[in-house]
């Protein structure tokens, strides 16, 4: 559970290093979450480029995609798996895809998200990471990829890397026998650089006369979001296994495939 320093990629982190259940640890070096690749160079990232990265998963929808197309590295696999799908053919946007429009406008956003309404969307975005065909679609694919040594080192992301790329960490984790304090933990600890990222919006925003408690409710996580998606898992499914077996459609051999790779 480590924070990769990186030039050029916001919110880099590997998960090598989390610890799991009987002593074991989530082996370094092949499962990688981040913020968007828009502004990745290698020739400036050493760090980066030394992990031979070999597939990328792009959580992000069309929209964020045109805006900010991901630079991959040379000879890597770029797999599209667009978690909200379903959400933006249902006419909705959902703030995890505008964040930046959202914090451009203080009396916009406080008007359509002010009072609580941010922190209830996001809960209702995180439920529809477990129920929409988009995003299970999407998590599968991570899963299953996961789980392929032929996909050598996984880089998954999403924009900021905190809500979709977060649900990811936090099933791989789970399904591989980290506990709910380790998976809050990784959760949260994208935080700091999150806020990092968007901190001149932040201040613009609030500059600007916006509520700097929406400003964060926006930009970062909390842990009612993760218990949301939980909470929706337990409802409609009674387990994470199940969630994953029967939900996300993945089969049991390749749960074992994924802890086989990925654990030391």
């Amino acid at each position: 559970m480590t924070a990769t320093p990186s030039t050029t990629v916001a919110n880099f982190r590997d998960l090598g290093g989390t610890p799991l259940a009987g002593g074991r640890t989530v082996r370094p070096g092949l499962l990688l979450r981040s913020g968007q690749l828009d502004r990745l160079d290698l020739d400036a990232d050493p760090v980066v480029a030394a992990l031979g990265i070999r597939t990328v998963i792009d959580f992000r929808t069309a929209g964020e995609r045109a805006a900010h197309p991901d630079r991959v590295p040379e000879g890597a696999r770029l797999l599209i798996a667009d978690v909200l799908a379903d959400t933006m053919s249902a006419g909705k946007t959902p703030a995890a895809a505008q964040l930046k429009d959202l914090l451009s406008d203080p009396a916009v956003a406080e008007e359509h998200l002010g009072g609580g309404k941010a922190q209830a969307m996001f809960a209702d975005i995180y439920r529809s990471f477990v129920r929409s065909g988009s995003a299970q679609a999407s998590f599968r694919t991570l899963l299953t990829e996961a789980a392929d040594p032929a996909a050598g080192p996984l880089l998954f992301h999403c924009t900021a890397g905190k809500d979709r790329t977060g649900w990811g960490a936090t099933v791989v984790l789970s399904l591989l026998g980290a506990d709910d304090e380790t998976l809050m933990a990784e959760y949260l600890s994208v935080n700091p650089a999150v806020r990092q990222a968007f901190a001149p919006m932040i201040e613009g925003f609030t500059a600007a006369g916006g509520d700097p408690e929406l400003a964060l409710a926006l930009i970062g996580v909390f842990p009612s979001y993760l218990e949301a998606a939980l909470d929706e898992v337990a409802a409609r499914y009674g387990s994470m296994e199940k969630y994953v077996r029967e939900g996300l459609g993945v089969p049991d051999e390749t749960t074992r495939a994924l802890g086989d790779r990925l654990t030391a």
